[in-house]
């Protein structure tokens, strides 16, 4: 009898678990499909590399933290210019070879400790860099909140309508990141595009067609990548934001459940997880992968820390990427809709950048700094170039590289060295 009662309620904590894990997937999935959706990728693909990603993450990491790796917003510029101008297949080569980046990182830290993040890639590097990727963007955002395609050259939607649907969508954003409370707050992108597309449909902007004729479940339509020295050594240096990014997830998750991560399962392991899962997206894709924040406030809102929560997410994640129908809804999302909601996120990329330079501390008026700083954002906003061949070394790649380059060469103040 004591059998049937334990496996009774050992039933029911599943049933409670994947519940959770659901919710956790629902606080993700806006972001998670927007990066697809403003690139050209296939959404169901998102969905299964997320899922599948988190999964590889978990087993590296030995299941002990409780995160979520999905679409990484950091990737949208490589991504739209390289599906631009190489091709997706091309593109996806690139996208792999950045989860060596941290898959090189990871080592790095196993064999000299986490103090070498800092020493190769400080504040005064990806703080500028992170702008210079919000920054880049900016332009994409205001042509498609105006109904028009990301490069301006092509109108989609009447001006006014499409003003009126992004700026709804927009408005919706933030008042639900500043305003909401409890699960709110931690979904406003979904809010946004809950809210524009439903301006969508009393103004009659969304075909449907699409939809009608997919079926209820379907492969995801999985692309392999091409090799393309190009477009590695242009995405390569963009995988610098968001490895910055990864261990400020891990120690914001290690604050919410009072471990420390950094020690156990290790930096290195995490950040090995992230890039392996990071290339197994892209080589199926999808997306790079990184960890959610938004995930991790809903950790710290519903108070648990149970990382196979993750694992119950995942599996939602993978299974709903089946669901043909679902895909060709997501991508009746009219334009204006996802610009409005992009001028809002294009420019908070900007200001974390910022914020990552000023809580540094640095002072930005010394040379070094200065110069550091001054062409990182010149070069990577202004479009310098440089060629050799059919090799071509520009945009955010080129300023990635820069800041790297001139804070190893630089020479620092003498004050700094007598220091260290």
């Amino acid at each position: 009898m004591s059998d049937i009662n334990q496996s009774s309620t050992d039933y029911s904590f599943k049933i409670k678990d994947s519940l959770l894990g659901a919710q956790m997937l629902f606080v993700a999935f806006g972001a998670l499909v927007l990066v697809p959706l403003l690139t050209g990728l296939d959404p169901n693909v998102a969905l299964f590399t997320a899922g599948a990603g988190t999964l590889i993450f978990q087993v590296i990491t030995k299941g002990k933290v409780p995160v979520f790796l999905a679409s990484s917003f950091a990737f949208l510029p490589p991504i739209m210019y390289g599906v631009k101008t190489w091709g997706v297949p091309a593109t996806l080569c690139g996208l792999c070879a950045s989860g060596v980046v941290y898959v090189i990182l990871s080592f790095l830290i196993r064999w000299q400790g986490s103090g070498i993040i800092k020493k190769v890639l400080p504040a005064v590097v990806t703080g500028p860099v992170i702008m210079v990727i919000g920054l880049i963007l900016s332009p994409v955002a205001v042509h498609m909140a105006m109904g028009k395609t990301g490069d301006g050259s092509m109108v989609l939607f009447p001006e006014k309508t499409a003003l009126i649907i992004s700026l709804a969508s927009l408005t919706a954003t933030v008042l639900a990141s500043i305003l909401g409370r409890g699960i709110i707050r931690l979904i406003p992108i979904l809010c946004g595009i809950v809210t524009g597309y439903v301006l969508s449909l009393i103004f009659g902007i969304v075909d449907f067609s699409a939809v009608t004729k997919a079926s209820w479940f379907s492969m995801p339509n999985f692309v392999m990548p091409e090799w393309n020295a190009q477009a590695i050594f242009y995405i390569l240096p963009i995988a610098i934001a968001p490895a910055i990014e990864h261990v400020g997830d891990v120690l914001a998750i290690g604050g919410v459940t009072g471990k420390d991560y950094v020690k156990d399962p290790g930096l290195e392991n995490t950040l090995l997880g992230d890039g392996i899962a990071t290339s197994f997206a892209s080589f199926l894709g999808g997306p790079p992968n990184t960890t959610y924040s938004e995930v991790t406030g809903a950790v710290a809102l519903t108070r648990v820390f149970n990382p196979a929560i993750m694992t119950w997410a995942a599996i939602t994640a993978i299974l709903l990427a089946f669901v043909g129908k679902l895909g060709s809804f997501l991508q009746t999302i009219p334009t204006p809709v996802m610009g409005g909601i992009m001028l809002l996120l294009f420019g908070a990329i900007m200001v974390i950048g910022l914020n990552t330079l000023v809580q540094s501390g640095e002072n930005l008026t010394e040379p070094r700094n200065l110069t550091i700083v001054a062409l990182i954002l010149v070069f990577g906003i202004g479009g310098m170039s440089f060629s050799a061949g059919e090799f071509t070394l520009q945009g955010i790649g080129l300023a990635g590289i820069l800041g790297v380059a001139m804070n190893l060469i630089l020479p620092k103040e003498r004050q700094k060295i007598d220091k260290e």
